[in-house]
């Protein structure tokens, strides 16, 4: 694949999904570094991390297993996601197709694992409103620049969707917001 720009490696660095500054209002500030932290490391939170920020927001206990449950079934639920872009997209791996060569397939299942990674934060800290208007903006602006194929992401986000709450039942009511709201920001970049 070709090198990156230097302008793609610039909006790669500002296209940050998720935003905690309103987090201060509902969370003790070790909480909040602890989310900014996995951010940062763009990793999902573990185990040790989901209980401390459970004893320090107790009512965040009703998210926290889902959120585990979630973070153990990311490669199912992105597999499930996968197929739901190429059932939809059938040719898009193919030459000629917006997600060939095969590096931008992997940028792309590579996104979706993100994705699900931020709306997990979201979850944990209870706030369906957890992007940040600036790191979506300078997303889109990425996104053009590399002329990533926005309606299989919408697709791919939906499938994520689908294969989460399928995944969990009991929650479903409770979940979909949250994937929903990433849902909504990602298709507002076709406008």
């Amino acid at each position: 694949m070709a090198q990156l720009t230097q302008k793609v490696k610039e909006l790669i660095t500002k296209a940050r999904i998720v935003s905690f500054a309103q987090w201060q209002q509902t969370h003790p500030s070790e909480a909040v570094q602890i989310f900014q932290a996995a951010d940062d490391a763009g990793k999902y939170l573990t185990d040790e991390e989901l209980t401390f920020i459970e004893s320090l927001t107790p009512q965040s206990s009703e998210f926290i297993s889902v959120v585990k449950y979630l973070r153990d079934h990311v490669t199912e639920i992105i597999d499930e996601a996968r197929e739901q872009v190429l059932t939809t997209f059938p040719d898009i791996t193919s030459p000629g197709g917006g997600l060939y060569p095969s590096e931008r397939t992997a940028a792309c299942w590579r996104d979706f694992w993100h994705f699900e990674r931020c709306i997990t934060y979201g979850l944990a800290g209870q706030h369906v409103e957890y992007t940040s208007p600036e790191g979506l903006h300078y997303m889109k602006l990425l996104y053009q620049e590399l002329q990533v194929p926005l309606d299989a992401m919408v697709v791919g986000l939906e499938g994520l969707k689908a294969a989460s709450l399928k995944r969990c039942k009991e929650s479903q009511l409770s979940l979909a917001p949250y994937f929903d709201h990433l849902i909504q920001k990602m298709a507002a970049f076709k406008n």
